[in-house]
């Protein structure tokens, strides 16, 4: 019987311990054999947002666990406990899996098993990982990164999918797609966290590009160039480079196509439109060249966005389309 020890302290994200708790603590129905040994360790009674947890254990307890998960850290900004991360450095040492889930990678980060090695965590916090711990190779698109030893996820929902890496890495696919089948949810999603990341536009007030962002929003379907843009605005395209770069941290050409990309999302999401005619309406032109910008973005091919965002969880599925193969980021 595999262990595993959810590592919790005060400022830990509820929902991704109750994502562990739920994965690990029970079996399936018709899963034969031991199921896993969940412990709660912790320094004392523990909050988490409004919840008030009695741990099994301490955190020294965490060297006998086969597997640690370290749940989300609330605060980003505030340095994780000497005590958690020195628990969680030497539970690693004494041969644990150690498991981050959303921003539980900051405390895996400050215990330096990060170092030198591919990680993820939420979206929103993927620059403040890698400003703050330059060793680590922050992955911002994927939604888990496997590294043996060493996994880390993305935000969220991202929790549930490294759970269930966890147990088809254990005890095999059936078993892993029994539990997302009691848990209603995928047994495995395709694409990175890419899907849903915004494409925020700067404030309107003030602002250099305040007039000629809604104006380029609204004709995402025509070839709009560099040009078009920087005339627009009455500026050069040099001058117009710098302002995109200083607005959105990406050119204009990038910015353009990050656009259309979310524009597609938005129609595949809500309408049924072929991929054809959404290619036209974002600007695309050919559906060839939505599926391959929308691919290589995304991290799937549009009509397998629109299965996943449409029609999980519905008695309702569309039929695959056979003119489109999906390639793993």
């Amino acid at each position: 019987m595999d262990t595993v020890a959810l590592a919790v302290t005060d400022g830990m994200l509820h929902f991704e311990l109750a994502t562990a708790y739920e994965v690990f603590d029970a079996a399936p129905a018709g899963v034969a054999g031991p199921w896993y040994r969940l412990v709660v360790c912790g320094p004392g009674p523990v909050r988490a947002g409004r919840f008030l947890l009695e741990p099994d254990h301490g955190l020294d307890w965490l060297s006998h666990a086969d597997t640690v998960i370290v749940p989300g850290w609330a605060d980003i900004d505030e340095a994780p406990p000497a005590d958690l991360v020195d628990a969680v450095r030497a539970a690693h040492e004494a041969g644990a899996r150690l498991v981050s889930l959303c921003t539980g990678a900051f405390v895996l980060a400050a215990a330096g098993l990060l170092d030198g090695l591919r990680a993820t965590t939420h979206w929103a916090h993927t620059r403040a990982l890698a400003d703050r711990h330059p060793k680590v190779d922050v992955d911002p698109d994927v939604l888990y990164v496997d590294n043996g030893s060493v996994l880390t996820s993305a935000g969220k929902a991202a929790a549930m999918d490294l759970c269930l890496h966890l147990i088809r890495l254990d005890r095999g696919s059936a078993t892993a797609n029994a539990v997302a089948r009691r848990l209603v949810v995928p047994p495995h999603r395709d694409g990175g966290q890419a899907q849903f990341v915004t494409a925020p536009v700067p404030a309107p007030d003030h602002h250099p590009l305040a007039e000629l962002l809604p104006w380029a929003l609204e004709r995402l379907d025509q070839p709009l160039t560099v040009e078009d843009l920087a005339r627009r605005a009455r500026m050069s395209s040099r001058h117009l480079g710098r302002h995109f770069r200083a607005a959105t941290g990406t050119t204009p050409l990038q910015w353009l196509l990050t656009q259309r990309i979310r524009r597609a999302q938005e129609l595949l999401e809500t309408t049924d439109d072929s991929v054809e005619t959404v290619a036209v309406a974002t600007g695309m032109g050919t559906a060839t060249t939505l599926r391959r910008h929308f691919n290589r973005t995304v991290g799937l091919p549009p009509n397998t966005y629109r299965r996943t965002f449409r029609t999980f969880g519905t008695r309702h599925h569309s039929g695959p389309d056979d003119s489109e193969q999906h390639h793993s980021p």
